[in-house]
């Protein structure tokens, strides 16, 4: 057990009895969530009494060696679930009557995980420990200021509230000026693109989709009565001519233009221009997925296709499942203003209005800055990450992978050279027993492209490190194995 000595303050004890190391305390987990649990621990233990005062946060972070602002969550942390208090002038106290739970169940858990995906898995993301501790203080505000708006049925579109600082979002970060009435909220991207997609097209009616693309996506369209038209994608986004020539009558795009998924190029502006030409002539409509646009590494986010559209044309869908956790399943589209009426009576038939019980707490999320402060922190987690993978894999596949290094996003893509198989990438991800997808999984029609698309959101990065080198050693041994040095026909 590790003895740290308390401030002058303390009267009670000359030491500070903190065990970091015991079995109460979770492996990997961050420095303030380790040093939470453990003020839990000798509180609940009974090694200080009610009371008695805490370190200065500043000394506690020098004994201790965690940096200040790890030790200003944890005391956040206890005095948020009762194991302490704060007296301005004074300090942080133990608080006088300790949670009743506590002394049944030792340190509380404050995250429930689910169950654990794989590193190199997609769809995995991570929130800042001080951007949990603010969305639990909000959440609980907003329980104990309860009103009638959750005992009747609301606005098809979701609180007004969230809309609002929806739109103040978008225009900051997007580039994208709207009406909050402009703004849906939803349960996420898919779900935006079943009710409006319902709404404006006929069954049978074609839609182009990016080729490579979102499988996702292509499936939902194509469940809900539509006809896919795959077009392909080059270094300048997708081909509008190639579109044009397959399906120049088709009614909808959807497309991932700031990066595009799951290659990564951006859609460059002339070809930006000439897709929103076409659906102006065409009568049709885009649909931009742009899930990732907050995760931009080098440089300023760029503007939407529907800021430069000024939502005429452009239907944009965003969600906070990638900004914040999925489990919110709060997503949210900005509608052309002539679509309103219509699109919001589809939504009241098909499922009224979205839950309101959360929507207050992600808008004081997004009104404090405290959603802003948790995407510059997870940012800066992904671009390690995101780093680390990238050189593992070029390094231990030994020239077999060719790892472009995205600007964007919360993956990337390893290819094989053009030549080689793409069974050989197959066999390389089974024999690794890795997660993430084949690149040839997202081509619904073009000749695909032999490699991997890797997740690395959300994973520790011993983890991805691990992974990758697994994965990289099997697709050096595949690539030199006799017979897959080239390209089956």
């Amino acid at each position: 057990m590790q003895k740290i000595p308390t401030n002058s303050l303390s009267s009670a004890k000359a030491e500070l009895p903190l065990d970091l190391t015991g079995p109460h305390i979770t492996a990997g987990a961050s420095s303030a969530h380790r040093l939470y649990q453990a003020l839990c621990e000798m509180i609940v233990s009974g090694l200080v009494k009610s009371g008695e005062p805490l370190p200065p946060s500043r000394t506690l972070a020098k004994q201790t060696g965690f940096r200040r602002n790890a030790v200003v969550t944890a005391y956040e942390r206890l005095i948020a679930d009762g194991f302490a208090q704060a007296t301005v002038g004074s300090g942080t106290f133990v608080a006088a009557r300790i949670p009743a739970r506590a002394a049944a169940t030792k340190t509380p858990k404050l995250i429930v995980e689910a169950p654990k995906q794989g590193a190199l898995s997609l769809g995995c993301t991570h929130i800042d420990d001080r951007a949990v501790q603010r969305f639990r203080a909000f959440v609980g505000r907003r329980m104990r200021a309860f009103g009638s708006e959750h005992l009747r049925y609301g606005d098809p579109r979701g609180s007004r509230e969230l809309r609002i600082a929806i739109a103040d979002h978008l225009l900051s970060a997007r580039g994208l000026r709207c009406d909050p009435d402009q703004i849906m909220l939803t349960s996420g991207t898919l779900h935006s693109l079943r009710i409006v997609l319902g709404t404006l097209l006929k069954p049978n009616d074609q839609v182009w989709c990016e080729d490579p693309g979102y499988p996702t996506a292509r499936r939902t369209i194509a469940q809900c009565g539509y006809r896919i038209v795959p077009v392909p994608v080059d270094a300048h986004g997708v081909q509008v001519a190639r579109g044009r020539s397959a399906a120049p009558g088709a009614r909808a795009a959807y497309v991932t233009p700031s990066h595009q998924f799951p290659l990564g190029v951006q859609m460059s502006m002339p070809r930006r221009l000439e897709l929103l030409d076409w659906a102006k002539q065409a009568g049709a409509f885009v649909f931009e997925d742009d899930y990732d646009s907050e995760f931009r590494y080098d440089g300023a986010p760029l503007m939407s296709l529907a800021g430069i559209d000024q939502l005429q044309r452009v239907i944009y869908m965003g969600t906070f499942a990638k900004t914040l956790f999925p489990g919110l399943r709060i997503g949210y589209c900005a509608l052309p203003e002539r679509l309103i009426g219509d699109v919001t009576a589809a939504r009241a038939a098909l499922d009224r209005f979205p839950a309101t019980l959360m929507e207050g707490a992600v808008a004081d999320m997004l009104n404090s800055g405290a959603f802003a402060a948790n995407l510059k922190r997870v940012r800066k987690l992904y671009r390690e990450a995101r780093d680390a993978l990238a050189e593992t894999l070029e390094a231990v596949s030994d020239g077999a992978l060719s790892v472009p290094v995205p600007s964007q996003g919360l993956h990337l893509v390893a290819r094989f050279d053009p030549s080689v198989a793409p069974a050989v990438a197959a066999e390389a991800k089974q024999a690794a027993a890795a997660e993430g997808w084949l690149l040839a999984e997202t081509y619904a029609r073009a000749r695909p492209l032999p490699g991997f698309v890797l997740g690395f959101s959300g994973h520790a990065v011993p983890e991805l490190v691990i992974a990758a080198e697994r994965l990289a050693k099997e697709a050096r041994a595949r690539l030199r194995t006799k017979g897959h040095q080239a390209r089956r026909t």
